[in-house]
């Protein structure tokens, strides 16, 4: 944790001239300050800039689905005038066929002066067909038409919310780097000493939390056995350890937390939700004294940071900028609760540990 801080220290400078406007002064260092406040400060700036990275993740999440619908409508589209240049093509050919054989004599004064009325009712029931013929060609080419204008209406409104989709997704873009802005100034700020310190203060603060965490017999005796998803899915996220924490990223190089516990669970062949939220909304929930490896375990009270179980009151996890994937104690966060991707039970709310 000190060494991250150290190199986010040395960098800060530099990565702030280039991400902050020319006005955006750097405050002196202030050795007065108390270490606790700078802790909170760097700590709130992290969680901020997380949260703006989960809603940006569930923007990016909406245009992907939007995109996919957008190329949907514009499939069915084309593949609606195909068919009513087709049915326009057979309608002309009804037109040009009925121009053709006009006559001024109605099908029974035809069949009254028919020398062979026998033959003359073959022919009418030929007729007879080619008519219903001709009316299910016009009838299909006005429901083509029908369906083509809805499907243009639709895949016009489709587009427009993909576009303001991608609009409100730049915006959101822009969020996350301000903030991320903010803690990089915040780090240029401090001294050597004063980053050791909050990193000893923030440790410190986690033992604490964890030994409450055991000691309390919140996470129970000993961990139920995982499901075969479950094992593949820790599998695949220990794999992950060492990579670095990558705002907005899936894999393969780069994650973010719930980037990471997102793709660990598609390789294992159950696809979940993309954010921490959703996650957090849509998945079973568990009491921590049932948590088995895999299941995940959701932070803060807007559930804006996930990780998964495995074991041992361990959890695998993409923490913060700065940081690589790593094992770390359950408690490195405050705990909001827990879910289970493979429980495909209706959710129920469980306890929280707060």
């Amino acid at each position: 944790m000190s060494g991250v801080l150290l190199r986010l220290a040395c960098t800060a400078a530099v990565a702030a001239q280039a991400v902050l406007a020319p006005s955006a002064a750097v405050a002196a260092p202030d050795p007065q300050r108390p270490v606790s406040e700078l802790l909170t400060d760097l700590q709130q700036l992290y969680r901020q800039t997380e949260q703006a990275t989960e809603t940006y993740n569930a923007t990016a999440e909406q245009l992907r689905k939007q995109q996919a619908e957008v190329d949907r409508l514009d499939g069915e589209l084309a593949r609606t005038r195909l068919a009513l240049q087709s049915s326009r093509t057979a309608a002309g050919r009804l037109a040009r066929e009925q121009y053709q054989n006009r006559s001024d004599l109605s099908p029974y004064v035809r069949l009254l002066l028919a020398p062979d009325p026998q033959h003359a009712l073959d022919e009418g029931h030929v007729i007879g067909q080619l008519a219903r013929e001709r009316a299910e060609t016009v009838d299909r080419l006005a429901g083509t038409e029908r369906e083509k204008d809805a499907l243009a209406r639709a895949a016009r409104k489709a587009l427009d919310t993909r576009q303001t989709l991608a609009a409100r997704q730049r915006k959101q873009r822009d969020d996350v780097t301000t903030r991320l802005a903010g803690v990089e100034r915040l780090l240029a700020t401090l001294t050597p000493d004063q980053l050791s310190a909050i990193a000893r203060l923030e440790q410190q603060g986690v033992t604490k939390a964890q030994d409450k965490l055991v000691t309390s017999g919140a996470l129970g005796r000993a961990a139920a056995p995982s499901s075969a998803e479950g094992e593949r899915a820790v599998r695949y996220a220990m794999d992950q350890i060492g990579k670095p924490y990558q705002w907005g990223a899936a894999g393969p190089k780069s994650y973010d937390c719930s980037g990471l516990t997102s793709q660990a669970w598609d390789h294992a062949g159950t696809p979940i939700p993309r954010t921490s939220q959703e996650q957090w909304d849509r998945l079973k929930r568990i009491p921590l004294t049932e948590l088995r490896p895999g299941d995940l375990v959701v932070y803060f009270p807007e559930a804006t940071h996930v990780a998964m179980y495995v074991g041992n009151g361990k959890v695998v996890q993409a923490p913060r900028p700065g940081e690589k994937i790593k094992v770390s104690p359950l408690a490195s966060n405050p705990v909001l609760g827990a879910v289970r991707p493979d429980d495909t039970r209706a959710q129920a709310p469980a306890t929280e540990a707060r």
